[in-house]
């Protein structure tokens, strides 16, 4: 998807136009509150997935922009044991909601892809040193 800027409202006194980039940051921002989210991945093109380090917001997503309406796509890793369903449903209302609540575009799709599943690393158990030794 291509990101084009839009004449988004002409009034009195000029023309309010929202940068398709404060689009992406949004969307991003929305996409990892979702719980199961372990971060953004590069995306299409990118192909290295990065865990969620908040140094480029809008890591991830893409969005075609109109007049009016937005069409967004964001490439998530989730965290290992979630239900992959249940996490891009919630990705998919919180980033409508959040577009449409602060920029009054109509957000017409919300697409979802899953590029890779994070598990956590194995916590190390402290033994005593003496423990488990033959003598």
């Amino acid at each position: 998807m291509s990101t084009i800027a839009a004449d988004y409202e002409k009034t009195e006194i000029g023309t309010i136009q929202i940068a398709p980039e404060v689009i992406e940051v949004i969307a991003g921002l929305a996409t990892v509150e979702v719980d199961g989210v372990a971060g953004m991945s590069g995306g299409f093109a990118g192909g290295i997935a990065e865990l969620l380090g908040r140094k480029n917001l809008s890591k991830g997503v893409k969005v075609e922009v109109g007049q009016r309406e937005a069409a967004v796509d964001v490439s998530i890793i989730v965290e290992y044991g979630n239900k992959i369903p249940e996490v891009a449903s919630e990705i998919q209302r919180n980033v409508k909601r959040s577009i449409e609540m602060m920029t009054g575009l109509h957000v017409v799709e919300v697409n979802v892809h899953i590029h890779d599943v994070y598990f956590k690393p194995a916590e190390k158990i402290e033994e005593d040193d003496n423990a488990n030794r033959v003598k």
